[in-house]
């Protein structure tokens, strides 16, 4: 192991504290006024959300549409890197404008926000991926994409129980085998409309919702990121070979 894959073992283990970390009291009390400003958003707006995560699910495992070419082969960790920090400022860049323009519109907009957001994040798993030399033409790699994202959109709680699986990804999918209809998509989307904090429900107000939306869409792809680069060096460290294509 060289000198830069111990420095990213550092950065990791920081990462694993925040992902094993216990709910404290503000995030009580920040869910308690999360609950409370959903429930003045229209119920067309939830349906919405709704019908745009179960489709984004469904498209990530049977479609073709979001993968973007060959995983990359021959690189070192530290290249991989790289590229993948690179891809993120590019998909924060492009979330932020997206969630400025919508979220000047109001509720309508701010709607319109949800599906397109998703699709931002889901391109950017598939890319990093990709950068990390994992074929996302396999299902299996598209289940643990979907993973991936529900281990950063989760409450803690369940956080803890998809972390575990994230952890021993390869002895769990053996074990394992995953369909599209091991996918419990109501699960999913509401563990995701749970976890939007407050300044991502603001997006609906008129005209500061744009400032509300470029931050918290600009937020959620940095936790996204975090997340995703942080468990594919951990597959790549584990397996031993950081120079060749996974």
């Amino acid at each position: 192991m060289n000198s830069y894959e111990k420095e990213i073992l550092k950065e990791i283990y920081t990462w694993q504290k925040k992902m094993k970390r216990r709910p404290t009291l503000v995030d009580r009390v920040s869910k308690n006024i999360q609950n409370k400003v959903n429930d003045l958003i229209p119920h067309k707006a939830h349906e919405v959300i709704t019908i745009a995560i179960k489709n984004m699910i469904k498209a990530v495992v049977t479609g073709s549409e979001f993968i973007t070419g060959k995983p990359h082969e021959k690189q070192s960790l530290e290249q991989r890197d790289k590229k993948a920090k690179e891809r993120l400022v590019l998909y924060q860049r492009t979330a932020s404008l997206e969630g400025a323009g919508t979220g000047a519109g109001g509720i309508l907009l701010g709607i319109a926000d949800f599906p397109l957001l998703l699709s931002i994040k889901m391109r950017f798993l598939f890319d990093i991926a990709s950068v990390y030399g994992f074929d996302v033409r396999d299902l299996k790699e598209r289940i643990y994409i979907l993973h991936l994202f529900q281990l950063t959109f989760s409450s803690r709680q369940k956080r803890a129980f998809v972390y575990r699986k994230v952890m021993d990804w390869d002895n769990y999918i053996y074990k394992n085998p995953q369909s599209m209809d091991s996918i419990d998509w109501r699960v999913f989307q509401q563990e995701y409309r749970d976890y939007l904090d407050l300044a991502k429900l603001l997006q609906f107000i008129p005209l500061i919702g744009a400032v509300f939306g470029a931050y918290a869409n600009y937020k959620l792809l940095d936790e996204l990121g975090d997340t995703a680069i942080n468990c594919y060096r951990l597959r790549i460290l584990s397996r031993g070979d950081n120079d060749l294509s996974i």
